[in-house]
């Protein structure tokens, strides 16, 4: 019997990429053949990066992990699946919450578009990191140098000067 070639996804918002996605991604690679890295588009996320800034920051980082690509959509995330012939999504899992949520979220892209969901749990250093979390922390002045790669970290601290964010850290008392 032969092998069957095994495409996946793993999309996210990414913004921005941190070490907790960088591991799912190095482990994740295992289990396919390619890995689709897909940059969604979310209107309700209050992003700092474009699409195409936060593909042009991950590219260095997964350059050299033979069978990874980086791309940007803007459709739902099951139709750009079907788009790019992918029959998987990775998607990494941090706590019980990311549980119930995943699950409910893997058991609709099953039944309406027929693509398996992997998971692999992130290794538990990063297991309380997100995105928002991460831009959230960093828009009040704290350091998130040791979440994210520090090239990334020097693109976050310069866009939030670029939008004059500036944190009050003297006045944490009123």
């Amino acid at each position: 019997m032969a092998k069957k070639f095994v495409r996946a996804i793993f999309p996210g918002s990414f913004d921005p990429i941190t070490n907790g996605h960088l591991d799912v991604i190095s482990r994740g690679i295992k289990l396919f053949d390619e890995l689709i890295v897909a940059v969604g588009n979310s209107p309700i996320k209050d992003t700092l990066f474009t699409p195409k800034e936060r593909v042009e920051m991950i590219k260095p980082l997964v350059a050299g992990i033979e069978g990874i690509t980086v791309q940007t959509y803007d459709c739902l995330t099951v139709e750009y699946a079907a788009s790019v012939g992918a029959t998987a999504m990775l998607r990494g899992l941090r706590n019980f919450t990311d549980v119930q949520y995943e699950l409910q979220l893997a058991l609709t892209n099953r039944a309406v578009a027929g693509i398996e969901t992997v998971f692999i749990m992130t290794s538990e250093q990063y297991g309380f990191t997100s995105s928002t979390l991460i831009r959230e922390i960093a828009k009040l002045g704290g350091n998130v140098s040791n979440l994210i790669p520090q090239n990334i970290f020097s693109k976050l601290q310069k866009r939030l000067a670029e939008k004059n964010i500036k944190p009050e850290q003297d006045n944490c008392i009123e």
